[in-house]
């Protein structure tokens, strides 16, 4: 499956803004059928980063998911490579 058909965008709320600060996350709606493993492999092809953890949470019928980052690849860069920040 194509990386961009699983993740469908990032978020940029005031939560997933301080997660990414305090513990080197983002938080990306992604597609509803994307395993775990699916998230990752797509995240780590996109960005060329080392995902350390990822974790989802279905809310209102959309899928979330918690990207935590190595320590070599700090969120906020990527955020600011997105134009989050």
């Amino acid at each position: 499956m194509d990386s961009y058909k699983i993740i469908k965008h990032p978020l940029s709320t005031e939560k997933s803004i301080r997660l990414m600060e305090s513990q080197n996350k983002l938080v990306f709606v992604v597609d509803i059928d994307a395993d775990k493993k699916m998230v990752k492999n797509a995240i780590e092809d996109m960005f060329k980063v080392k995902v350390e953890n990822v974790k989802t949470h279905v809310q209102k019928g959309q899928k979330r998911a918690y990207i935590k980052f190595s320590d070599k690849n700090p969120a906020i860069d990527i955020a600011t490579q997105l134009g989050l920040m």
